[in-house]
């Protein structure tokens, strides 16, 4: 009988065992940043943990270059980044996929001149002091403001600031001027100028910035049941703010949620995230967003920094890094 006993003391522990390692490989650390965006609230009410049965953590990041380095150190498996900060990446062989537009900036983004520094244009520019997070959307849309301005960018003093940073140095008047998002965006607006917004850059020149969700391909292809439902948590959050957008005020608790993850003020959240578009599931598949128009955007941001010295390499072709699997399986 000893056998049995060693046998059904083995089991035991392979049945106390299982549960551990079948909830460690259940486990996500997803990467998120401050846009004043409707999927706040669902992480808030911790719907991707009800809907897929994960163990989430989340970690807040204050720029899209943290979030890439994070992941390519593997402290995380899906991270929010801008266009540039996701073509860097991708330009510089990460293993990771784009798989969702969080937001088309449009008017969310916008160069904004401080009150008394002498800057009513873009050609102003010249010789004055620009705060920026470096290989953001907005250090990518200040170069081509500059350039469709006719400024050369080595005429003005360029600082790499997060938006923190951004925010102390304008209070001191360390700056002139700042291409930046919400919620430092309201801030900066109430003493300065908008010179410009992403949208009408976009516009002008074809060049579009938006947000995106990156997730490690490797998490990906071994957890599609979660990148589906995932997805579908993404989507459920934007069609209630699109279907219901009057009912999202400063002191409703989807709004409230917002404010306390990002730090922005309940009463600036509503008139911030108005300035965003938000892509239908539909829309998400579409030539226009991850069914090529994304990849384009992405090569087009990549050239610019390389043409910067940010990065080394641009890809003749960015659409091994974007997905639109999860999108078409979840919108099934």
């Amino acid at each position: 009988m000893h056998w049995f006993k060693q046998l059904a003391a083995g089991l035991a522990l392979a049945a106390v065992l299982a549960p551990s390692a079948h909830a460690q490989a259940k486990e996500v650390v997803i990467a998120y940043q401050d846009m004043v965006v409707p999927w706040r609230y669902a992480q808030d009410m911790k719907e991707v943990e009800k809907q897929t049965g994960y163990k989430v953590s989340f970690r807040q990041f204050t720029g899209g270059g943290d979030v890439i380095r994070a992941m390519a150190s593997g402290q995380i498996a899906i991270g929010e980044a801008g266009s540039s900060p996701i073509a860097s990446a991708l330009s510089q062989g990460l293993d990771v996929e784009l798989f969702w537009i969080l937001d088309d900036i449009n008017a969310a983004e916008a160069f904004v001149a401080r009150n008394g520094s002498q800057v009513t244009s873009i050609a102003d520019l010249k010789g004055k002091r620009v705060g920026v997070p470096f290989v953001s959307t907005t250090h990518y849309h200040t170069l081509v403001a500059l350039e469709q301005a006719k400024v050369n960018p080595k005429d003005v003093k360029i600082m790499n600031m997060r938006p923190p940073e951004v925010a102390a140095a304008w209070e001191r008047g360390d700056i002139d001027a700042t291409f930046i998002w919400d919620p430092v965006l309201a801030k900066v607006k109430r003493s300065g100028k908008v010179l410009t917004t992403s949208g009408q850059i976009a516009a002008q020149t074809g060049k579009a910035t938006f947000d995106g969700m990156i997730a490690n391909k490797k998490f990906a292809r071994e957890n599609p049941d979660f990148m589906v439902k995932f997805v579908r948590v993404l989507a459920a959050a934007d069609d209630n703010y699109r279907n219901h957008k009057a009912t999202w005020t400063a002191d409703s608790p989807n709004i409230k949620a917002i404010a306390r993850l990002t730090g922005a003020k309940a009463e600036e959240v509503p008139a911030s995230m108005a300035l965003y578009s938000f892509p239908t599931l539909q829309e998400q598949a579409s030539p226009r967003w991850l069914g090529g128009g994304a990849a384009s955007a992405l090569r087009s941001a990549a050239l610019f920094l390389k043409e910067q010295g940010t990065i080394q390499t641009v890809l003749p072709d960015y659409s091994s890094g974007v997905n639109a699997e999860w999108v078409r399986r979840a919108a099934q």
